[in-house]
């Protein structure tokens, strides 16, 4: 590793919570992921696959589809006509970012100069005024119609604003992991423009998919400008006052009145994380009324088992309260990763454990359900159910859309619109930041990931733990404090609601068993006595170099019912260990229907530990039928499959 990178990377923080210390934000703070460094378990191994295989992969299909050298034809260096769609542009800036994260955990040469020859290109593309959309500099606007004849002409469909505000966060990625602000200037030309050109009496502009607005206020965070802050309030604000009103985009209403949660998934999840960013930073009560109660619509009546969100595959968008079909729902994976962060949002609001619950649910399931072991294939959509009706629906959607790459039964290495595959590259590096956070003489323990962290607490108080965990397959947890802070300081440690008989924090899901134990913690081999706040077990006491603290969950296996006004999963069970959700499966070649596949919640399930990718697998023992975690669903093949089975009264 690069010896200046440590001290860059301080310098860096340094900078950053300078910039932040006259403006209120997050009273909840999480320790920055170059801070944190997993060593093995479950999302070390999807992080180590991500940075070793995903990312070159990743950029290797950029290169192989023309979206890379779509920046190269803006430049005038490449004079063949523009390849691919529109949007393309966010799938390099994904990656880009992903790469930053990869450099800040393990630094790496050869990426590093193969990102700044990448910035470079990027910088050659944008227009003097600071404009960047290659499809148009490039003039391959007949490419993809929806583009707009003229600058933002098309706003709606043409994802202008939804491109640089990927380029935005990559930017502001890069220049944390390297301090470098080569990147920064770009994204910083690019958002003046779009500032003096929008931030204008009697001027409205909705983006047609958001993701500019919580991109600003990373690039707020990161150069302390507050005119990006501002942009980004305004462009939430003109949601529902303009005439093309649409549940689809989120601007129905305007988002102060929104109560539920509407339209695309995708979209949706980045509109509330940035309007839970501008509630942290302007104490809008109005902002925090309008996501606290999208955020109950959600998890009460929208989510999936699997912490999955967007019911139908046709918008891509939320269902009716309670709609949660199996087999014809979507539960895409880049709205699975939107549901990861907006929730991880809404912990920084409140210090709440169940947001962290949803998000680990989320986590778990859905999104590293949207990636294979190799790294290299992946799912767009992610179905709950696969039967044999599914195949013959996928060959009647590919005879309507041969282009569009979607399936749900097996896994593919890329897809037309591949935003799922660039936004995994880019999420899970970044996982070391959701492990543990801070607050006010306090230290939060979010995720049991085995790995080590150094940095410092609020107070300036330097700390280095290491955890020891097999988390998710064992609720055995063992932290060790190797440098103690000097004063008290209280460690909070999250009970997930699956430990106190909550699979969900609402009442959409429960478990049939209705048991619930208390975590076992103790410290330096005593059990401790602890109370509890929010959700977490405090330790509140003054620590010394060398203290141990062992925590424990029993892991039974629970069956869980949904509401029974969720009709699509009337009289069907599923099975859960720990934060895992289950599935069964059979071979495609089965005469046997998954569909007609029956259990009993009186069951007995035998634990067994998989010798080749370390997963736990449950076998009924009264049906002799096997389930394994649903993440591993089709990695060595499609297979029909099912987590919801039919119950025997």
């Amino acid at each position: 590793m690069n010896r200046s990178l440590p001290i860059l990377l301080s310098f860096v923080a340094l900078f950053a919570a300078c910039s932040q210390k006259q403006v209120q934000d997050y009273p909840y703070k999480g320790v920055s992921f170059e801070h944190v460094h997993f060593s093995d378990g479950l999302l070390a191994e999807r992080l180590q696959t991500v940075c070793d295989s995903t990312i070159p992969f990743a950029f290797r299909k950029c290169e192989e589809t023309g979206r890379i050298a779509n920046f190269a034809r803006a430049a005038g260096i490449d004079k063949t006509p523009f390849q691919g769609l529109r949007y393309d542009d966010s799938d390099v800036y994904k990656v880009m970012e992903a790469a930053a994260y990869s450099l800040a955990t393990r630094y790496d040469a050869a990426l590093d100069h193969y990102l700044d020859s990448l910035i470079a290109l990027v910088g050659a593309a944008q227009e003097p005024d600071g404009y960047l959309y290659t499809i148009r500099t490039s003039g391959g606007l007949d490419v993809d119609n929806k583009a707009g004849q003229e600058r933002w002409s098309y706003i709606v469909h043409s994802h202008e604003l939804y491109n640089v505000g990927h380029m935005y966060e990559a930017a502001v990625a890069h220049y944390y992991a390297t301090g470098k602000t080569t990147f920064l200037d770009i994204a910083k030309r690019n958002a003046d423009l779009i500032y003096n050109t929008f931030l204008v009496p009697d001027r409205k502009i909705v983006s047609g998919h958001e993701e500019i607005e919580l991109a600003l206020v990373k690039l707020y965070r990161a150069t302390g400008d507050k005119r990006y802050l501002d942009l980004s309030r305004f462009l939430l604000d003109c949601r529902g006052y303009e005439e093309d009103k649409a549940e689809y985009k989120q601007s129905h209403l305007p988002v102060r009145e929104q109560r539920e949660a509407a339209g695309h998934a995708v979209r949706a999840g980045y509109l509330y994380m940035a309007m839970s960013d501008i509630a942290a930073i302007t104490g809008d009560a109005e902002y925090r009324t309008a996501i606290d109660s999208i955020w109950e619509d959600v998890t009460d009546r929208k989510m999936h088992l699997t912490g999955g969100i967007g019911s139908y595959l046709k918008g891509e968008k939320f269902g009716e309260p309670y709609y949660l079909p199996d087999a014809d729902t979507h539960c895409e994976t880049c709205a699975g990763i939107a549901n990861c962060m907006w929730n991880y949002r809404m912990f920084c609001l409140t210090g709440e454990s169940r947001y962290i619950d949803v998000m680990e649910r989320a986590l778990y399931n859905n999104v590293l359900h949207g990636i294979s072991d190799d790294g290299k294939l992946f799912f767009y959509a992610n179905v709950l159910q696969c039967s044999p009706d599914t195949y013959q629906w996928e060959i009647d959607w590919l005879k309507q859309k041969p282009k569009s790459g979607l399936r749900r039964s097996h896994r593919r290495p890329w897809f037309e619109t591949s935003c799922c595959p660039s936004n995994l590259a880019r999420f899970i590096p970044s996982l070391p930041g959701y492990v543990y956070a801070l607050g006010k003489k306090s230290i939060y323990m979010n995720l049991f990931q085995a790995g080590t962290a150094s940095f410092e607490t609020l107070e300036g108080e330097k700390v280095e733990l290491s955890c020891e965990s097999d988390y998710p397959y064992d609720g055995n947890i063992r932290l060790t404090l190797t440098k103690a802070p000097r004063k008290a300081t209280a460690l909070r440690i999250r009970i997930p609601g699956w430990a106190q008989g909550k699979p969900v924090p609402g009442t959409l899901y429960s478990y049939l068993d209705n048991s619930s134990a208390q975590a076992k913690i103790a410290v330096n081999g005593v059990e401790a006595n602890y109370s509890t706040e929010k959700g977490y077990a405090v330790l509140d006491r003054k620590w010394k170099d060398g203290d141990v603290v062992e925590i424990g969950f029993d892991m039974p296996v629970h069956i869980v019912k949904a509401d029974d006004r969720a009709k699509d999963l009337l009289g069907r069970i599923a099975v859960e260990r720990g934060p895992m959700v289950y599935c069964t499966t059979l071979p495609n070649e089965d005469k046997e229907d998954i569909r007609s596949l029956s259990i009993s919640s009186r069951d007995r399930f035998e634990v067994q530990k998989e010798k080749k990718a370390g997963a736990v697998i449950l076998t009924d023992a009264d049906r002799n039928l096997e389930f394994i975690p649903y993440y591993r669903h089709a990695q060595e093949g499609p297979t029909q499959m099912s987590v919801w089975i039919n119950a025997i009264p």
